[in-house]
């Protein structure tokens, strides 16, 4: 098969698509031989078939890897390894307008919001590469015959798993800081939406980075995936996705060569609205918060908890506004909504929604396909629910929320936290006191106040509970990436003998 491939998009933007495996700075097929197809959510239609990377493709990048790791990676001073980092920034900013068309071509979202998460992954990189140089130990005094002090070191080849709802900015969540701290990669993107990460890919070459660094295999999750997460070479693995298959990755390191894991799984997070919120401003950002991305973000905030003295305005006001979401093509300027990624997805948010109305929860709105062709569902938003539904307790994953009443802050609390999930939440009220106490009580890594699903490069994020362990982003992502070695000199005769 032949790894390019001149593709033009709906906006009329012609670019050169790799198709194959990135390993060693070079595209490849993949040992079998096989493709798949990754499909344009819009009109369900093929866009282009990439190599299908198995176990036996995953073992030559690992190799790729390790070598680098050994070579010349290691040799790079700090500093240099910072600013390889900080070009492919300028890259992905310089290629923004293909970047943003491959993501809304081959995800669904809007053009409009893939670039601003293709400038989002550019400031990913661009802080990590701040970082690269600035990784150290301490000088621990102990007494006047010992000089001691620690040294933080690369934990090695990295395995990386990342999701489809948001290509380009979870591959620089992933590789910024396993880079900074001067680790190789081995990377496998969602089969839903390779195309990106392959686009990338041929930044990474023209960044310079020396071959290995970053190895990107397409394959199939329980394929690739699977080979990543039990790989006896692989020194740590990151996986971004559900907790179920958070479960599987945990259970496959622990068994294989009990590599270091950090997760990034589901949520189910909850958004509190109290009778003195700002409404206007609260309906905005509650409906940011659940219909940003069709709904496709961990941490949507797709439970939401209204103070009783404001639930029946607050609801009749956020059906008007839900129903006002621009829902269609991703290349048209005005679409705030796409598709859901695939039909499999679909299917799955449609059969919640089913759900919700078996168990007696009320439809306020939405619920329906729109449109004939493309994974279109309509903004959906259900009442009268209680919190053993379905829909109240599991991770849906699309536009699709609750809305529960609740009559103090201690029941909003016990609601809030009354789920095996704790990635986010918010809070909505002027009253600093109220803001604080809710904050401290919620069981969650991340709380907005009076905002929503506002992610920062410098910011951790990650999740209690079954929502996962480690955090993303800002210093303390660095942490994961790296080992700490104590040395201890003595200066001192001999103690002993």
């Amino acid at each position: 098969m032949s790894l390019f491939k001149k593709i033009t998009t709906p906006s009329g933007l012609t670019y050169e698509q790799p198709l194959g495996l990135f390993i060693k700075n070079e595209f490849v097929p993949g040992v079998e031989g096989k493709t798949f197809e990754t499909i344009n959510p819009h009109d369900e239609k093929p866009i282009v078939a990439v190599s299908e990377g198995t176990a036996a493709d995953i073992d030559i990048a690992v190799r790729a890897a390790r070598q680098a790791l050994d070579g010349p990676w290691k040799s790079l001073p700090t500093a240099d390894r910072g600013k390889l980092l900080l070009k492919l920034a300028d890259l992905f900013e310089r290629d923004v307008n293909i970047l943003a068309n491959i993501e809304a071509l081959d995800n669904g979202k809007s053009v409009a919001m893939a670039a601003f998460d293709v400038m989002g992954a550019a400031a990913t990189l661009r802080y990590y590469g701040g970082w690269a140089d600035k990784v150290f130990g301490q000088t621990i005094d102990i007494d006047e015959y010992s000089h001691t002090y620690t040294r933080h070191e690369p934990i090695g080849v990295c395995g990386q798993i990342i999701p489809w709802n948001f290509p380009l900015l979870m591959l620089t969540w992933k590789i910024g800081p396993a880079l900074a701290t001067g680790n190789t990669v081995v990377l496998k993107p969602a089969e839903q939406t390779p195309l990106s990460a392959l686009y990338a890919a041929k930044l990474v070459v023209e960044a310079g980075f020396p071959p290995g660094v970053v190895n990107i295999v397409n394959g199939l999750g329980r394929v690739a995936g699977a080979a990543i997460a039990s790989h006896m070479d692989i020194d740590k693995v990151a996986f971004t996705g559900s907790t179920a298959v958070g479960r599987q990755v945990m259970v496959a390191a622990a068994q294989s060569n009990l590599k270091k894991v950090t997760l990034e799984l589901g949520g189910k997070s909850p958004n509190i609205v109290f009778p003195d919120a700002n409404l206007d401003n609260a309906l905005s950002w509650v409906n940011f918060g659940i219909y940003y991305n069709h709904g496709q973000a961990c941490c949507s905030g797709s439970r939401i908890l209204v103070h009783q003295d404001i639930y029946e305005e607050f609801l009749r006001r956020f059906k008007e506004r839900a129903e006002l979401n621009k829902v269609g093509d991703p290349f048209a300027q005005d679409t705030f909504q796409g598709p859901q990624v695939s039909q499999v997805q679909f299917d799955r948010i449609m059969g919640y929604i089913e759900q919700g109305k078996a168990a007696g929860a009320k439809l306020v709105t939405g619920g329906q396909r729109l449109g004939e062709t493309g994974f279109y569902i309509q903004p959906t938003i259900f009442s009268d629910v209680n919190q053993d539904m379905s829909i109240v307790q599991e991770e849906i994953f699309g536009p699709v929320c609750t809305v529960q009443s609740f009559k103090d802050e201690d029941e909003a609390i016990r609601l809030a936290n009354d789920t095996s999930y704790g990635l986010a939440s918010a809070v909505h009220t002027t009253n600093l006191n109220t803001a604080t106490r809710v904050t401290n009580k919620l069981k969650a890594g991340t709380v907005w106040v009076n905002s929503y699903n506002l992610t920062h490069q410098q910011v951790p994020f990650g999740g209690y509970k079954q929502s996962g362990n480690g955090r993303e982003l800002g210093a303390y992502a660095l942490e994961n990436y790296t080992q700490v070695k104590a040395v201890r000199v003595y200066l001192g005769d001999a103690m002993f003998g």
